[in-house]
């Protein structure tokens, strides 16, 4: 039996029906092969060559693979329709030991009429989108690896760098700083509340606009104060009425990008979470009586395109569902933007006769929701034009002029089945102006003058910044999500409602890495590098070429920034005379020449500043480093002693309780963020410690040690035991105990 292997095992599941056993079908469960976790894993010095290890957790898959693919008589790879698809192709391919033939096999959407037709046409792997991954892997690696540890030492640990994630994260902290900046201005605004001569019809608003023909601006009270008494002198006369029937063309079918912003908008789904509802229904799911069904094609496309039969079959849904004065005369085309990848069709519904309704008893709300989004834009994507009566009149008194408009409803077309989210800065004037003529004179109810401000830039949501990361070319659709997900978990962004603000640390990350890699940094620098990424799968680019033009400058940045602006210690360095500056490194702390490379003399920070104290755990002399909070003391014996105490302040030994392991005096020690502990005096023959004072007894209950609280209380030190000392002289309280 011939062997598909796909990556998620819920794929496969909906394949394997679809197929009814014809076919053995398995999952790799994603990359079977990738950059290790902990090394940089590319050979810098060998023209950056990827150094790829098995994915921690896939043994046991790549064994079971293996063994199926030889008992197979045939092997295809039916990976996801993109870069990362076809290098795990290429992976599985190389690890199986599968000959370089036709054996890749991608449909755009899971269904019984795709995936036979892809079974029919197979070939060979792509190797342009194999190199255009490895060439975006590698050049991921190479500049997080590098920046991370840079962070870390400069700012603080735990913190990490991307090529893309950082620009975006720049973007967040750039714009709640214009917000900060932001300086409101006054303004005021005109409103005359008027109606028609013969008062037949309901009044209406009109706005002012102009003076002397020229736009206005009223900037305070005074001239508002001004103009109001200007315009009860005069008398309000129609200058022009314009009569137009507007027409709305019809929204394009989701892209990757507009699916993550319109479900942020409409539904308050954040990037990820849209793409994991999206995700499983494109893969399929479990619905009662049918098993296991797929709902949507491919997810991840910035393209507009779709197909000519599922247009047809739109078109042909249209006209029986809405009518057919809802069916354009010619289909609906739409441009793809510049540089998207037109391999894939647009995100639309696999079948059309699985309506929303039909489906909404057996999804949940979230998978619901985005089904039902995805539905309708399709559907409104191949309607006809809706179209609007609008009215629009200019009204003069004096030297001023006014204007009116409204809009009404002529023919819903494609806003029978969709609406776009309303715009911030749209404001629709519902309803036609009265039946005004050039010339008429109108009847004044009152004039309202209010004062506003100029509001400030509205911080970014999940949909506002992929948008942005799109406009601006950052990243690619696949991403963002991802991007926006490590932005959260990292706590650089916090959410306020939907807007994103970024947190302190994130403002130290930006500046820091404006400063020491403006290129990287650089909004422009970053989307010419996707471009180059592009070439690549269009087979006009060496992928080693473009990583050696980047590579060589990062670095020498990177042995700039390290050196620049690290403590000068006041020592001279020995060899040539400069200032030592003192550096972090993965031991720990350590002297080097500033004058690097020139001159490369480094010493340990043993070496250089020994103080007077001794340990109080082991008794060697202590050292003096510097930390996030200036300098301290620490033992030398490190990493067998972690020993820390505050610069110029010698810890005294007090002796206070007994070990219960070894029944030597206990001393009160003070841990780096000054809390209170005992530790043994026979350290580190004994490493017994604890936060309370143990008294050297042993639990009449459990056998563990018996210690005494700050607060006097005398209890066993285990978590799992609840015994109590008696209670001192006088009190009724006895001991009590009881162990799990």
């Amino acid at each position: 039996m011939d062997l598909i292997i796909v990556e998620s095992p819920s794929k496969a599941k909906t394949i394997s029906k679809y197929l009814k056993g014809k076919y053995r079908v398995d999952a790799s469960g994603g990359h079977i092969r990738d950059l290790p976790q902990k090394k940089l894993g590319v050979a810098v010095e060998k023209n950056y060559e990827p150094k790829y290890v098995t994915s921690p957790g896939k043994e046991e898959i790549i064994k079971r693979l293996t063994e199926e693919s030889r008992r197979a008589g045939r092997v295809y790879l039916a990976t996801d329709p993109d870069r990362e698809g076809e290098a795990i192709s290429w992976h599985l391919q190389t690890v199986l030991g599968l000959p370089d033939g036709e054996n890749r096999i991608e449909f755009n959407e899971i269904s019984p009429k795709a995936v036979e037709r892809a079974l029919a046409h197979p070939r060979r792997i792509n190797y342009n989108l194999v190199d255009a991954q490895q060439a975006r892997r590698v050049l991921d690696r190479l500049v997080g690896y590098k920046l991370s540890p840079f962070l870390n030492n400069k700012i603080q640990n735990g913190l990490s760098a991307g090529r893309v994630q950082s620009v975006a994260l720049r973007l967040v902290v750039e714009r709640e700083r214009e917000i900060e900046a932001f300086k409101p201005e006054e303004f005021w605004t005109l409103t005359a509340e008027l109606q028609d001569s013969g008062k037949k019809y309901s009044p209406f608003k009109a706005v002012l606009e102009k003076k002397n023909g020229k736009k206005l601006k009223i900037s305070n009270k005074a001239q508002a104060d001004e103009a109001l008494a200007s315009l009860k002198e005069g008398a309000y006369v129609v200058s022009s009425v314009k009569k137009t029937v507007v027409r709305v063309h019809a929204p394009a079918p989701f892209t990757t990008s507009t699916l993550q912003q319109e479900a942020s908008n409409k539904l308050g789904l954040s990037a990820p979470e849209t793409m994991l509802m999206a995700q499983h229904l494109y893969e399929g799911m479990d619905l009662e009586g049918e098993g296991h069904v797929a709902f949507v094609t491919y997810i991840r496309t910035d393209s507009t395109r779709i197909s000519d039969d599922a247009q047809a079959e739109a078109r042909a849904f249209i006209g029986k569902e809405y009518g057919k004065e809802y069916v354009p005369e010619k289909p609906n085309f739409y441009a793809s933007k510049k540089g998207a990848q037109d391999a894939h069709e647009a995100i639309r519904p696999i079948d059309l006769a699985r309506t929303p309704d039909s489906v909404k008893k057996l999804l949940d709300r979230k998978h619901f929701s985005i089904y039902k989004l995805i539905y309708d834009r399709f559907i409104a994507s191949q309607m006809a034009e809706a179209q609007y009566d609008s009215v629009q009149a200019e009204i003069e008194n004096g030297v001023y002029s006014f204007r009116a408009a409204g809009r009404a409803l002529r023919f819903a077309g494609f806003t029978a089945a969709y609406t776009e989210t309303k715009k911030e800065d749209e404001d629709e004037a519902k309803g036609l102006l009265p039946p005004i003529g050039e010339g008429e004179v109108l009847s004044s109810l009152g004039i309202k003058a209010e004062q506003k401000f100029t509001k400030p830039p509205v911080r970014y949501t999940d949909a506002s910044l992929v948008k942005a990361m799109e406009d601006k070319g950052i990243g690619r659709p696949s991403t963002y999500a991802s991007i926006i997900s490590v932005l959260s978990k990292r706590k650089y962004i916090e959410k306020e409602g939907k807007a994103m603000k970024p947190t302190e640390v994130a403002y130290r990350i930006t500046d820091l890495l404006v400063k020491y890699f403006p290129d990287v940094m650089d909004v422009g620098f970053t989307a010419d590098m996707e471009e180059k990424l592009d070439e690549i799968e269009e087979g006009g680019k060496d992928w080693h070429s473009i990583i050696a033009a980047f590579y060589p400058p990062f670095e020498e940045r990177l042995r700039y920034a390290g050196t620049d602006g690290d403590e000068l210690t006041g020592i001279l360095c020995e060899k040539c005379g400069h200032p030592m500056v003192r550096k972090m490194g993965k031991y720990g702390s350590y002297l080097a020449c500033s004058n690097y490379p020139a001159c490369s003399n480094i010493v340990s920070e043993a070496e250089a500043e020994l103080s007077d104290t001794p340990c109080p755990k082991c008794g060697q002399m202590m050292v003096v480093k510097s930390g996030r909070f200036g300098k301290f003391l620490a033992c030398p014996n490190y990493p067998a002693c972690r020993s820390t105490l505050p610069f110029g302040e010698k810890q005294p030994e007090v002796k206070e309780g007994v070990c219960p392991v070894c029944g030597k005096p206990t001393l009160k020690l003070r841990s780096r963020t000054g809390k209170t502990f005992y530790g043994c005096s026979g350290y580190p023959a004994c490493s017994f410690k604890s936060w309370d004072m143990p008294t050297g007894e042993k639990c009449p209950v459990c056998g563990g040690a018996v210690v005494k609280t700050a607060r006097g209380v005398v209890r066993c030190s285990s978590k799992d035991c609840t015994y109590r000392a008696p209670a001192e002289k006088g009190s009724a309280k006895k001991a009590s105990g009881k162990h799990d």
